[in-house]
């Protein structure tokens, strides 16, 4: 019996002309590339860190004020900044994931302006530091400036807007939601981890608060939905582009979104239109939005608070095809931004990393509509 024999013809890199290269890890001592050669050129976070720089510039002067003229010199909050739109971009969970990522990407000292040999900082620089930056309202004054240049830029309408509200789930179990007298008893069994019997206690905000979040309230999104403690976030959205153009988060009640949005509508003076889904359609609603000068076209229910009169028009179909703008920046706020579970506690902190993340999707939104233009 013959077996047969098969040639393998070698391919280019396959010649006979070629060593086996060495597997062993270089220990070179140094290096004549900086971090700003090693990053592409057409690498996407270099337009972000272009107009993140310009942002951080014109807000230097409030940052000069937040520090002490004295004293040995802290972390610039510039760098901070750069860091938490870091997280933000690249679904960092939380800052000690953050630092040990800084340490060994040389893209994210890049963005940050560290250089390779400098220390990274604690994970508690930013519990240090976070006060500071919410009593200076640097998330909003972010915000603002980011909104400047898009505005510089002509990509807002200041016209034609779209509202809208989402549940976020805020860090707090149901478990620590506790009766405000302090009358329940005691678990018998482990106190860290209690084992809890809800049914049949009737449980609401006005008679439970929760013991690590207070600020928390209990809400559910419809019927048959379960009830979680939770925040909502509100987004006004600019129908042009699809670009925040006001957020905020408030304590999540029945009401919340339809007075977030008037407050969200006031500072937006040129205003013609609103939209809205069928949750905006309440008389009171549409008559406080008309007080504004503002035509609302909210998703009509069966005995809706608009008629024929506002609906005839080709706007109102523009405005409720452009309303479903807002689900791609609640998505990319929940899914990239990591706000589908809340990392902060209290409702300040609450609103101050939603308006920062909001920022953040601005910045990628103008990178996007910037090099198309």
């Amino acid at each position: 019996m013959v077996i047969p024999t098969y040639y393998h013809a070698p391919t280019s890199s396959e010649g006979s002309d070629r060593m086996r290269g060495s597997d062993e890890q270089t220990k070179d001592m140094f290096s004549y590339l900086s971090p700003e050669q090693r990053v592409r050129p057409d690498h996407p976070l270099r337009a972000i860190r272009a107009m993140t720089d310009d942002v951080l510039r014109s807000l230097s002067p409030r940052f000069t004020k937040m520090y002490s003229d004295i004293g040995r010199p802290s972390i610039p909050p510039e760098q901070l900044l750069r860091a938490l739109l870091l997280q933000a971009l690249y679904t960092i969970r939380s800052e000690r994931l953050l630092m040990e990522e800084i340490d060994y990407s040389i893209l994210f000292r890049w963005f940050i302006g560290l250089s390779l040999d400098e220390e990274i900082w604690s994970p508690t620089v930013f519990s240090k530091n976070r006060d500071r930056l919410l009593r200076a309202d640097v998330a909003s004054a972010f915000f603002d400036a980011v909104l400047d240049q898009a505005r510089g830029a002509e990509l807002l309408s200041d016209e034609h807007f779209t509202v809208d509200g989402t549940m976020l789930d805020a860090w707090a179990s149901l478990k620590s939601f506790q009766r405000k007298d302090g009358s329940s008893a005691p678990p018998p069994d482990d106190p860290g981890n209690p084992t809890v019997n809800f049914h049949g206690e009737k449980r609401k905000n006005e008679t439970h608060a929760s013991t690590t979040d207070p600020d928390a309230r209990l809400y559910r999104k419809g019927q048959g939905k379960e009830a979680k403690l939770a925040y909502l976030g509100h987004v006004l959205l600019d129908n042009r582009h699809g670009l925040v153009a006001n957020v905020c988060a408030t304590a999540a009640t029945g009401t919340a979104e339809r007075e977030a949005a008037l407050e969200l509508l006031k500072p937006a003076r040129r205003a013609k239109t609103v939209a809205g889904d069928k949750n905006y359609d309440v008389a009171s609603f549409v008559a406080d939005v008309r007080e504004l000068e503002i035509t609302p076209h909210v998703a009509q229910k069966t005995n809706s608070a608009i008629d024929g009169r506002t609906t005839r028009h080709a706007g109102y179909a523009i405005s409720q095809q452009k309303r479903k703008l807002v689900e791609q920046v609640f998505g990319w706020m929940k899914t990239v931004g990591g706000l589908r579970k809340l990392r902060h506690r209290g409702g300040e902190l609450v609103d101050w990393i939603v308006t920062f993340t909001a920022a953040a999707y601005n910045l990628v939104r103008l990178r996007t509509l910037l090099a198309g233009a």
